[in-house]
């Protein structure tokens, strides 16, 4: 039995288990994204317009900035899934109170069934998985995912969490 089943000496992975974890993370992230492609694929939207309907959803109101920060695209392609998004109707931008230029950005009714038709798809998809490989798995899966975040990556994570939103 490998190491790798029994968790023994993790720290200690052949270059052929690490090759394996990729071309497992490669074909599982292929799966996780197939039911929102297939969702958006109609629609004139790809992967980055599913991620910022996923984090406007996640925090009603954000900024542009903040969205920038997060998705870690550049402006102008931020502005593009942006313009088509609110032309569209599935996302409002509203000037700030404090600072007229700010932008905040939040899911119309027809933003918010989209996000919620391409995340129950995810969620299906995760929540099986989860299931499947059970609670240590979960547990460990996450611990995993959190470890290989960049410094900035795993700050905006743990913000996200402790929003609790």
């Amino acid at each position: 039995m490998d190491h790798l089943q029994t968790g023994e000496n993790l720290l200690f992975l052949t270059d052929d288990q690490v090759r394996k974890g990729i071309e497992a993370m490669f074909f599982a992230y292929r799966g996780f994204t197939a039911d929102p492609d297939r969702i958006l694929e109609g629609m004139d939207y790809g992967r980055a317009h599913h991620r910022a309907l996923h984090f406007i959803h996640r925090s009603p109101g954000t900024t542009v900035n903040n969205l920038l920060a997060i998705l870690g695209v550049t402006k102008q392609s931020l502005n593009r899934v942006l313009r088509s998004l609110i032309a569209d109707g599935l996302v409002e931008s509203r000037v700030g109170h404090s600072d007229k230029r700010e932008r905040h950005l939040h899911l119309t009714q027809q933003g918010t069934a989209l996000e919620r038709r391409l995340s129950d798809a995810q969620r299906a998809r995760l929540r099986a998985a989860y299931r499947a490989a059970g609670p240590g798995a979960v547990q460990g899966f996450r611990l995993v995912l959190e470890a290989m975040m960049d410094e900035e990556a795993n700050r905006q994570y743990q913000s996200l969490k402790e929003a609790n939103i």
